[in-house]
């Protein structure tokens, strides 16, 4: 007897831990696409490296720095040019406004002389 109520005990509590249990409220299954940021496709493949550690490998690289270098010069190129225009352009503005008021004063004066002559 004690071994029959040891077996229906066992044999019940097998049937309920091995029953199909569902969960509530979670029927609706979405699909989730996850972007991964590494350069390999397989995450998990041999030299598989993040985006970020790519980044950085190609910033310290010999050619990127060369390249900053020859834009800075370059940059600094344009600027002198700017700076020589402008100087030029003011020069010229300068010089023309000097004619220009000799002129007037050449015209002033020639017909301050012509009115002294009037008289």
């Amino acid at each position: 007897m004690k071994n029959l109520v040891f077996t229906v005990f066992v044999f019940s509590v097998v049937l309920t831990a091995c029953s199909k249990k569902e969960t509530a409220g979670f029927a609706v299954q979405e699909d989730v696409k996850v972007q991964y940021d590494t350069a390999a496709i397989d995450s998990f493949s041999n030299g598989a490296a993040s985006m970020d550690v790519v980044r950085r490998i190609k910033m310290s690289s010999q050619k990127y720095q060369d390249s900053l270098k020859q834009a800075k010069i370059l940059q600094d190129q344009e600027k002198k040019l700017k700076e020589e225009l402008e100087k030029d352009n003011k020069k010229k503005l300068e010089e023309e406004k000097k004619k220009m008021d000799e002129g007037k004063q050449k015209a002033s004066s020639a017909s301050t002389q012509n009115e002294n002559k009037n008289q």
